[in-house]
């Protein structure tokens, strides 16, 4: 049986609240202070914690850093809600906050999510081994240190309804991270719908988002259904949500703390039961400090931020998709096509700018000129950014060689070996006595050097 810690020192709100809570099948444990809710922590770890605000010994909001133990949802109580508590509340931990009096339908939605989430954490701990041997979790493809700590993340948000801010650059595959949140949710069964914010038009967007009546603006000929009741019981994927306009972000946020939506042109306001998702290829920070972002807005979308890594920081992980999209297109084509060693050297020495899109997009070109075998001459783009050759690229003043951050590792060992052998005058017994190599291995990579350049 899930168990539930009600802290609050009103005594017939706790008992009231307490009755309602066993009636949906929990146990209960009540603590009316700071001190016997701590005592009560320290030797038990409860499902869910309805934490008051105002406590006779402080706030409610000291006990958050000390429940975050990941099995634990917080749900805030407070009969004086203002829009700075509810912000304080979500940056403190907290997943959500109830109003005194208590919203019922509310909050048995929120106790009827609890048993759902405990067992989705079984469960996706128990195909997180499985998938990850394979480099898998859900859509999402990656065995690199910086992709098992996303999965780590998704596990660990996903059973709950908390939402989430993904940040990472264009074609990192921020949608695939919110498919997979919503894919390993209670909500799995409902809709999952997204919406491109900097893809619609300004004049647009509030009616995409909320949907109008009939006859609200000229061209409005019928009723329409916004994007929050379309993904009704589901996740509404939201994104691009910096590039909203600013005016509307205010509206966006009311609809995130009430739930209840009301279409342009109407008076009718609706209750919505939505999980929002929302991602930026911004900084999150910088687009507050550009008016891009309100920040009120910012705290409620990123209840749990994650950060989706770029594909030059997932070293080993170009030649798992590289695989995985090549084996798509042959399904989709029912071909047998492979992909040779020398290709996928230089798609690993490629630095993509343009993240798993580009890679994926470059695969697929490659797919449909190759016979029966991907070769470097398939990928001419990244040819063209390889020297012709292992003749030596000159070194920058004071004998230094200049590489990006985020150069990959296999671009900055050519480029190194080359430049030294140029400042040796092509003298490979210096170049290699430079390097700390032995003779044989200079042979060796100037040799592969030249066959990538000339395939």
């Amino acid at each position: 049986m899930p168990d539930v810690l009600l802290i609050d020192d009103d005594a017939s709100f706790q008992a009231a609240l307490t009755e309602l809570v066993r009636a949906e099948g929990f146990s209960v444990e009540g603590a009316g202070s700071l001190g016997e809710a701590r005592a009560y922590l320290s030797k038990h770890t409860p499902d869910l914690a309805l934490v008051d605000l105002k406590l006779p010994d402080g706030s409610g909001l000291e006990l958050l850093p000390e429940i975050q133990n990941g099995a634990t949802e917080v749900i805030l109580i407070t009969g004086h809600a203002t829009v700075d508590s509810a912000v304080e509340a979500l940056r403190s931990g907290a997943s959500d906050y109830l109003t005194k009096p208590v919203d019922i339908p509310r909050l048995k939605s929120v106790l009827a999510n609890v048993v759902r989430r405990r067992e989705l954490r079984e469960e996706i701990q128990a195909l997180r081994g499985t998938l990850r041997s394979l480099g898998h979790f859900g859509p999402l493809i990656g065995s690199s240190p910086p992709m098992q700590a996303v999965y780590d993340m998704i596990a660990r948000v996903a059973p709950t309804d908390a939402t989430v801010l993904v940040q990472g650059e264009s074609g990192t595959g921020k949608e695939l991270v919110a498919q997979t949140l919503h894919g390993l949710s209670r909500r799995r069964k409902g809709p999952f719908v997204a919406l491109n914010c900097s893809a619609v038009s300004p004049q647009l967007i509030e009616s995409e988002l909320f949907g109008h009546e009939r006859g609200s603006f000229t061209g409005a000929a019928r009723t329409h259904k916004g994007y929050f009741e379309r993904a009704e019981g589901g996740t509404l994927f939201l994104d691009e949500v910096s590039e909203m306009p600013i005016e509307l972000q205010v509206r966006l946020l009311r609809v995130l703390e009430t739930s209840i939506v009301a279409r342009v042109g109407g008076e009718t306001e609706l209750k919505v039961d939505v999980r929002v998702v929302a991602a930026t290829n911004r900084e999150p920070g910088q687009a507050v400090a550009d008016g891009k972002l309100r920040e009120d807005l910012l705290y409620r979308l990123s209840v749990f931020p994650i950060r989706l890594p770029a594909l030059r920081e997932r070293a080993g992980d170009v030649e798992l998709l590289a695989g995985a999209f090549l084996a798509e297109f042959n399904a989709a084509e029912g071909t047998r096509k492979g992909i040779s060693r020398a290709a996928l050297e230089l798609l690993r020495g490629h630095s993509w700018p343009g993240n798993v899109r580009e890679l994926k997009n470059a695969v697929h070109r490659a797919f449909i000129l190759a016979d029966e075998e991907i070769s470097p001459g398939h990928l001419p783009l990244l040819r063209a950014q390889i020297t012709n050759g292992p003749q030596a690229e000159e070194p920058g003043a004071g004998g230094m060689v200049q590489l990006r951050v985020g150069c990959p590792l296999a671009e900055a060992e050519r480029r190194l070996i080359l430049a030294t052998l140029h400042e040796h005058g092509g003298n490979k017994e210096k170049t290699a006595k430079a390097l700390g190599i032995s003779l044989k291995t200079l042979y060796n990579k100037l040799n592969r050097y030249k066959t990538i350049s000339a395939l």
